[in-house]
């Protein structure tokens, strides 16, 4: 494989440097020059100082090791059970435990601690480590200075608080006296190759520490939290996953709404036949999608590249031709401050250096917001240098995940979808988002897509089939609350069962609107409360029924009843939000605070579940 800036940490003239000298060393020499760099990091890592006094016995080295995981999609957990296996096969005992479920009091008596956060939308923690983090951030975090850590933070560059969460983690364990066991990685959407590099990092630091190599897997290693000592023989595990995706087979591909609405949103039925796949009612799929062959085209004529030329994608320095990486491997529909500046040295339009001069930075942000990268050559080509100059710069196409619409148990073989296609209007041009228009378009029965199973360990159904559930979903936010139906219906749930649904219209927008009558008929669902705010002269949402039926809302929340939302998070989520707030402080006698106190108290028991985006 050869070097390229794009597949290390190298620079192109020091990765050229490297591609000379490494195919004429000797398998003795390649030997020697690992052993020395890594002796001369350990030395750079640690300078030398006086040697001390010998001591009659030096301190032994714990092996118990907690990790912390606070995770919105899963990433974060399915990282932290992998660094658990990794370090137990070295013979550490580790503890495992989300954010959320972590006794607070336990801190102040760990060694050694791993964090593994998201930041969700901007700058904030995931839902599962809202009260840990504030907790750390408060007079109550206790002094630290016995503690090493290390941080792996996972969040999105397109957003601009990149990576907020884990960096205020970082900086706020520090400041309470623990000491870095290794630095903090910040992972963007393609997290795979950073992840491991923290692995190994960490690793390396941890048996250093325990005196070199030597560390062995040790039979008698207690198991992690999360792990049942005596397990029951488990499913076997599929061989798809997040890096090696499984070619799923549209079955259909159904518009949900009725003529003459302003939306469209897709029923997705993919067959998952022969894949091995599990998923549980609340998990999500991800999608790996493609950009509009149309856009693309537009870009390749703005640039004049040639559509045939091979170019270098990827970490491990694969070639495709332009268009097609452009089509399914590179990200050109989001324009961050990131990019703007990696590709400013490649734009001929002087207008540039103006926008990006010091003191511009509101200009920039304002710039980036909603463009694109056709856009950007549009606005300050054309574009220096050849093709491979310019994509080096470009990330992977983000995944999507969408939360699944079916349930296993009822559906053995399928998963099924709810996909709202995005189309508007933008700085004089038509944009469409990427997954949810390929499904509009460009995706027909028969077609294949690649998808894997995102587990979703915080937005579930309650073990206790009798236990009330209150789901609240506008829009395809109702996606979740058909695979809880269908599950419940199959297992012969008991618990009484609430949905609040709303949209726009109720003729063209009632989403799945034969299955909750046949479910309300059945008494699988108990009740359902509908908003359509475009069918009245005033507005009305999910959160006015809410108010209108604040007092039986309470009273399911007494009786133990779990609540869900799911839906955009900056507007709908929030209302929500501050709606039961008030719900709980007019109807149970609190004040504010401790109505928030109150819904603190659900999510940490696991009754207050979101699934937001």
């Amino acid at each position: 494989m050869q070097l390229q800036a794009t597949n290390s940490p190298f620079s192109q003239e020091q990765a050229d440097l490297l591609n000379k000298l490494l195919p004429g060393l000797t398998d003795a020499q390649k030997i020697w020059l690992s052993g020395y760099l890594i002796a001369s990091a350990s030395t750079q890592a640690a300078p030398a100082a006086a040697a001390p006094a010998a001591s009659p016995a030096a301190a032994p080295v714990s092996k118990d090791i907690t990790i912390l995981y606070g995770s919105q999609s899963g990433n974060g957990h399915g990282i932290s059970k992998k660094a658990a296996k990794m370090l137990e096969e070295k013979g550490f005992r580790v503890t495992l435990s989300s954010m959320s479920d972590y006794k607070t009091n336990q801190l102040k008596k760990v060694e050694q601690l791993l964090v593994v956060i998201s930041t969700h939308g901007e700058g904030e923690p995931p839902d599962n480590a809202i009260s840990f983090h504030e907790f750390l951030h408060s007079k109550r975090a206790p002094r630290l200075e016995g503690v090493k850590f290390s941080v792996l933070s996972l969040g999105d560059s397109s957003y601009e608080q990149y990576c907020q969460t884990g960096k205020e983690f970082d900086a706020r364990l520090e400041a309470l006296g623990a000491t870095r066991l290794h630095d903090r990685v910040d992972c963007d959407v393609d997290f795979e190759e950073p992840t491991k590099g923290w692995l190994e990092g960490v690793l390396t630091r941890l048996t250093e520490s325990q005196g070199g190599a030597g560390i062995v897997a040790a039979p008698t290693a207690a198991p992690t939290a999360e792990t049942p000592s005596a397990p029951s023989a488990p499913a076997a595990e599929s061989a798809y996953s997040r890096t090696n995706p499984f070619e799923a087979e549209v079955l259909a591909n159904i518009n949900l709404n009725g003529r003459g609405s302003n939306k469209e949103t897709r029923h997705l039925e993919l067959s998952l036949e022969g894949s091995g796949l599990v998923y549980k009612a609340g998990d999500a799929l991800g999608i790996y999608p493609h950009n509009d062959p149309e856009l693309v085209d537009l870009l390749l004529a703005e640039t004049k590249w040639d559509p045939q030329a091979e170019v270098v994608v990827g970490k491990q320095g694969d070639k495709r031709p332009l268009r097609d990486a452009l089509i399914e491997n590179l990200e050109i529909t989001v324009l961050t401050k990131a990019l703007l500046e990696k590709l400013a040295p490649l734009a001929t339009n002087p207008d540039l250096a103006q926008l990006t001069a010091a003191g511009n930075e509101a200009a920039v942000k304002a710039y980036v917001k909603g463009r694109d990268l056709l856009d950007f050559v549009r606005d300050y080509g054309p574009l220096q240098g050849s093709a491979q100059d310019a994509v080096s710069h470009l990330r992977k196409i983000p995944v999507r995940l969408y939360s699944i619409a079916s349930s296993q148990t009822a559906n053995p073989d399928e998963v099924h979808l709810t996909i709202g296609a995005v189309r508007y209007d933008a700085f004089g041009r038509a944009r469409k988002g990427v997954c949810s228009t390929q499904t509009a378009e460009r995706l027909e029965a028969g077609d294949k897509i690649s998808v894997y199973v995102q587990p979703n360990n915080h937005f579930k159904l309650p073990e206790d089939p009798s236990t009330p559930i209150i789901m609240v979903g506008p829009g395809t936010g109702i996606a979740p609350f058909r695979s809880f139906m269908q599950e419940r219906e199959e297992t012969g749930a008991t618990g009484p069962s609430w949905l609040f649904f709303g949209d726009q219209h109720f003729v063209t927008d009632f989403l799945y609107q034969t299955e909750w009558q046949r479910w309300i008929k059945d008494g699988v669902l108990t009740r359902m409360d509908v908003a359509f705010s475009r069918d009245t002269d005033e507005k009305v949402y999910v959160q006015h029924r809410m108010r209108q039926h604040a007092k039986e809302l309470y009273e399911w929340l007494d009786k133990g009843a779990v609540f869900y939302v799911c839906g955009d998070m900056k507007n709908m989520a929030k209302d929500v939000h501050q709606t039961l707030a008030e719900i709980i402080s007019a109807e149970g006698g609190k004040s504010l605070e401790e109505a928030e106190a109150y819904l603190t108290e659900m999510k940490k028991s696991h009754r207050y579940q979101r699934d937001v985006y």
